[in-house]
């Protein structure tokens, strides 16, 4: 009888559970990861839910925040030690179409992500396809506590979406959101040396977190004025850079009112699908406003994103707050739910 291991699989929109089915061996061209750990995130819950079903194969293995270790290459493969710590670009490109020859693999017409279409992290062992392998997606990392490297996925988008910004030495940013991205933007601006960074969070503990890791001033938005505060910090000015954090739609708009002349809003943030919301397009006229978007990321973000943990730049163990063993996905999966902490994480034991 084949060995068997555990793997939390999505059938179809709330069918969702811990099964057990072989665990795989490596073909040729093949890499078997050993998951170490793999945090959640909110996707999770919309691709549970069916409030996300585009890329979705029914039948597979959720998880796409993954830290995990060579256990077994398949013929061919070479360069990845047997025991190395690694983490996976989700993203599988094709290489050919006219995105990546663009230099723009994530929006790539024959897109793959791992933990959509691929089986992905909620199992004790992970198989990258061959073609995975080949493209460089599993990457090599300096050892670092597996939560930590957990953080190199959504890292890699926030590196993603900064990258379509510029914040400087001495500007103010404004992160609305406090929650794990919200809190990655926060110490990523520390980083970058801006001088004031004020974040926005309904939740209490995510903004004395938020305060902990680099913001200097922290709003409840329900119950303090957030252009006020803006407009004291900078003496009116407004910001230089607005990040959006979480996809609310009355933040459209205002990040563009939060804005100074000549600054910068980014809508990192995905929004409800098919919503849409007013906004009142003079205010970036007027001010002359760079207006960016940030979805998903490249293998080199990931690669950049594993350099940043491994510098300690980002505190992730404020972040990564709870974990749970496998046979407790349910369990983890209604915590983030339930918004418990910050961040969750699932580990085979």
């Amino acid at each position: 009888m084949a060995n068997l291991m555990r793997a939390a699989v999505l059938n179809a929109p709330h069918d969702f559970g811990l099964t057990t089915r072989p665990t795989p061996e490596p073909g040729p061209g093949e890499v078997l990861l050993r998951v170490e750990a793999t945090t959640l995130c909110g996707t999770d819950l919309r691709l549970i839910s069916g409030a996300k079903t585009a890329g979705v194969r029914p039948g597979v293995v959720l998880g796409h925040e993954i830290a995990g270790r060579i256990e077994a290459v398949g013929d061919g493969v070479d360069g990845y030690p047997v025991g190395a710590q690694a983490t996976v670009s989700i993203v599988v490109s094709c290489n050919h179409c006219s995105a990546c020859l663009a230099g723009r693999e994530h929006f790539c017409a024959n897109l793959e992500l791992i933990g959509y279409a691929i089986d992905g992290g909620l199992a004790e062992h992970l198989l990258v396809p061959a073609r995975a392998v080949a493209n460089g997606n599993v990457i090599l990392t300096p050892e670092m506590p597996a939560r930590t490297l957990c953080l190199a996925e959504p890292l890699s988008c926030v590196l993603n979406g900064a990258g379509q910004f510029t914040t400087r030495p001495g500007d103010t940013v404004v992160v609305l959101g406090a929650g794990p991205i919200g809190l990655l933007h926060t110490q990523l601006a520390k980083a970058q040396g801006a001088s004031r960074i004020i974040v926005t969070n309904r939740s209490a503990g995510r903004r004395e977190l938020a305060l902990e890791l680099g913001a200097t001033h922290a709003v409840d938005p329900t119950s303090q004025d957030l252009q006020a505060v803006v407009d004291e910090v900078t003496d009116g000015q407004g910001a230089d850079v607005v990040v959006v954090a979480i996809g609310a739609l009355p933040l459209a708009n205002q990040a563009l009112e939060l804005a100074g002349i000549g600054g910068q809003v980014n809508y990192f943030a995905g929004f409800p699908k098919g919503s849409t919301t007013e906004m009142d397009p003079n205010i970036i006229h007027y001010k002359e406003l760079q207006v960016t978007g940030g979805s998903n990321a490249r293998r080199s973000d990931v690669h950049r994103a594993v350099q940043v943990l491994g510098s300690g730049a980002i505190t992730a163990d404020r972040i990564v707050t709870h974990a749970f063993e496998l046979s407790d996905v349910d369990q983890a999966v209604q915590a983030v739910s339930d918004q418990l902490g910050v961040k969750v994480a699932v580990e085979p034991r």
